[in-house]
């Protein structure tokens, strides 16, 4: 037990450390291509990327996880073969789809983009974003793997190495391109990620053959493929569950920029002030609200096997253990994340993106993105209790309510009716995850972190305000005003934590809890 408690503790802290280190490189990057490009090419950005989602969740038809899975049964077992038989199919599947559609949206390139560009300038970037699909798709199934084998530092190693090539390139392809025009610039910096990408693999692939599984005697491609058909079952058994709700995703992804454009037509927005406002969204005020939940991540992927061996163990006190563990730290992050970025949002938009106008939109959806450090734990433990059904349809209720508050928000409201639509569809799903755990195996609820944690994130929300104004009255630069008050509040957070002993890692279900 206490070594499984190591290996799941270790697979957290490795993905937490590179993702972490990811969404700084990923920050800067971020930042340094909306100051070049500006809300209206950030908005180019965002309008042709979602087609390569869709293509790319197509072709892995859920088959990370499911190799993950399989791969860490064989090695258990011993099966040598077995999980180098994986691997091919995996990879023939992968490759010959990703191939494919990846031809058919090239070709039909100009056609996609007069259904689903509001902006036709996007086309570009569309066009140089689309070769990603294959890159991702193999290196998606070698993650896969080295996941089954629990060798997360690789996995690490190569999401660092991406975001660092993709720095590098996006700083050489943008400012090169700039003075063709912006159209041109965001399509240097669509490029840029898929040079990154390219070198990942590159990576994994060397990882593969230095430290992967020693090739068995007689194996042969054909050999692999002749008898994988069983292997090809139990990976869609496991993966296909799991694609409908990427490909709705990736669909809702796509249309989300076309649907949010039409909700602003509506209230007599134009075009390129619509661009402007969703670039300004999705651009600006998400990077900011998605960076903190980098912890939350890491640990919802190391959620899934410790779940669901709980599970298969009937271990249910582990199992509530672990959830409880997730949960808590969510709180943890996500409070703090929340008060920075709504009592900040403002000074942050204006000094990272100089786009003050930004702030009311990350002002607005700061404490409603609260439940998103809530819900990628609850959908891993869903995951990991095997109920890949219910995380679908939680999704795509969630998703069609968001839609239509998106609609009707935005018609009446404008951009700030759209914020309020896309943070309600937020809360929604992340209450129907929190029932269906409930549902499924209950939820013990210890009342007191939260109540403790409230406590501290009141504290801090008052002291950083009042230091954020008391630097400013000194005479202090907006920039030192914010860093220094920042680091005060999260100072005061941080001790408050420890006075109230609310810093306890291991949370007890009793006598304290109630029942969900």
């Amino acid at each position: 037990m206490a070594q499984r408690e190591q290996s799941f503790m270790r697979g957290t802290i490795a993905l937490s450390v590179a993702a972490f280190i990811n969404r700084i490189l990923g920050f800067i990057s971020g930042m340094f291509v909306a100051r070049v490009l500006g809300a209206e090419g950030i908005g180019l950005l965002m309008m042709a990327h979602p087609l390569v989602p869709l293509v790319i969740t197509i072709t892995e038809l859920g088959l990370p996880v499911a190799i993950s899975k399989l791969v860490a049964e064989a090695y258990a077992r011993e099966e040598r073969l077995k999980i180098r038989r994986i691997l091919h199919v995996s990879l023939a599947v992968t490759g010959l789809l990703s191939i494919t559609l990846t031809a058919v949206s090239l070709l039909g390139s100009e056609w996609i983009a007069s259904i689903m560009l509001s902006d036709q300038r996007a086309y570009y970037a569309m066009l140089a974003i689309t070769p990603i699909a294959p890159i991702v798709a193999v290196s998606a199934v070698l993650k896969g793997y080295f996941r089954g084998m629990q060798q997360m530092k690789t996995i690490a190693a190569s999401d660092v190495l991406e975001y660092s090539v993709q720095i590098a390139c996006v700083l050489a392809l943008v400012h090169l391109l700039m003075p063709y025009g912006i159209a041109y610039a965001a399509a240097g910096a669509m490029a840029a990620s898929v040079i990154s990408e390219a070198i990942s693999l590159l990576f994994l692939m060397t990882s593969y053959k230095l430290f992967g599984e020693a090739r068995v005697s007689g194996e042969t491609w054909s050999s692999h493929l002749k008898h994988g058909r069983s292997t090809l079952a139990e990976l869609l058994k496991i993966g296909l569950p799991t694609t409908g709700q990427g490909v709705i995703q990736s669909l809702y992804s796509a249309f989300q920029p076309l649907l949010i454009a039409t909700s602003l037509a509506m209230a007599g927005v134009s075009t390129a002030l619509a661009t402007k406002q969703f670039g300004m969204l999705a651009g600006y005020a998400f990077p900011l609200l998605f960076m903190p939940g980098f912890i939350t991540q890491s640990l919802s992927t190391a959620l899934v096997p410790a779940i669901g061996e709980a599970a298969a163990n009937k271990n249910g006190l582990l199992m509530h253990e672990r959830m409880n563990q997730a949960l808590t730290l969510g709180l943890k992050v996500g409070a703090p994340a929340t008060v920075i970025l709504f009592v900040w949002a403002t000074p942050l938009t204006t000094l990272i993106y100089d786009s003050p106008e930004a702030g009311l939109l990350l002002k607005i959806m700061a404490p409603l993105f609260l439940m998103h450090y809530f819900d990628a734990p609850l959908h891993a433990i869903l995951l990991g209790l095997g109920r890949a059904s219910a995380t679908l349809w939680n999704y795509v209720i969630s998703t069609a309510f968001k839609a239509v508050a998106i609609l009707v928000f935005g018609s009446q409201f404008g951009i700030v009716g759209v914020t309020y639509g896309i943070g309600i569809g937020l809360v929604m799903q992340t209450l129907l995850n929190f029932f269906s755990v409930s549902g499924s195996i209950g939820i013990y609820v210890n009342v007191q972190p939260y109540i403790k944690v409230g406590f501290c994130t009141v504290l801090m929300a008052l002291g950083g305000r009042a230091c954020l104004d008391f630097l400013t009255a000194q005479g202090l630069t907006p920039l030192w005003s914010v860093i220094g008050s920042i680091t005060a509040s999260l100072l005061l957070y941080f001790l408050a934590l420890l006075a109230t002993n609310a810093l306890k890692w291991k949370p007890s279900r009793r006598p304290n809890s109630v029942p969900w």
